[in-house]
């Protein structure tokens, strides 16, 4: 491949990039290729190419996300209550999964893969940077030790995807969240 070529290639990425970050968020993450491509100005083929499945356009597509959310995971290992920093970081990754349309689906578990933490990158980034934070909670009692990240990053999905067409997604998966959080045992 030529180095025009190569050049090529990458402007097309950025711009099928582009066009799909603004049709994802806007049609979440059913967002027609076809349209993505048309928009993009380029063949469907072109799109297959960089993003073979739709996994693959959304993952990439949520990548700065994600790190974000990675970033705030470290910043938050600890510092105070481990409970409190867990939650914190789990109450923004819901925050994140019903405001940037695409991403609860791009963290969803599908049943392709063997290990679903590992599936895709974008639950591999989260389980690697929230793993220090929930190690310390359940060193700490605050979490039973079963609990995993990718326990976790499923039942937000769960959240996200539930809530995305209420009136107000944002306070209805943050009400969910917590009431998971505390159970439906009556407070003592």
């Amino acid at each position: 491949m030529s180095e025009r070529q190569r050049a090529d290639a990458r402007r097309n990425y950025a711009r099928i990039l582009a066009v799909a970050a603004e049709e994802v968020a806007v049609q979440g993450a059913g967002a027609s290729l076809e349209q993505i491509a048309r928009t993009a100005g380029v063949g469907s083929a072109t799109v297959r190419r960089h993003f073979p499945t739709r996994r693959a356009l959304l993952e990439a597509v949520s990548r700065e996300r994600i790190e974000v959310l990675r970033a705030r995971a470290q910043e938050l290992t600890g510092e105070g209550d481990s409970r409190d920093a867990l939650l914190e970081w789990l109450g923004e990754v819901v925050a994140y999964c019903v405001s940037a349309r695409g991403l609860a689906a791009a963290l969803a578990y599908d049943g392709a893969g063997t290990d679903p933490a590992h599936e895709n990158s974008c639950s591999a980034a989260l389980e690697e940077a929230a793993g220090p934070l929930l190690h310390r909670a359940a060193q700490d009692g605050a979490v039973p030790t079963a609990v995993t990240v990718a326990d976790l990053i499923t039942l937000i999905v769960g959240i996200a995807l539930a809530t995305e067409h209420y009136p107000d997604p944002a306070a209805q998966a943050d009400r969910l969240f917590r009431l998971a959080v505390a159970g439906l045992s009556p407070q003592a």
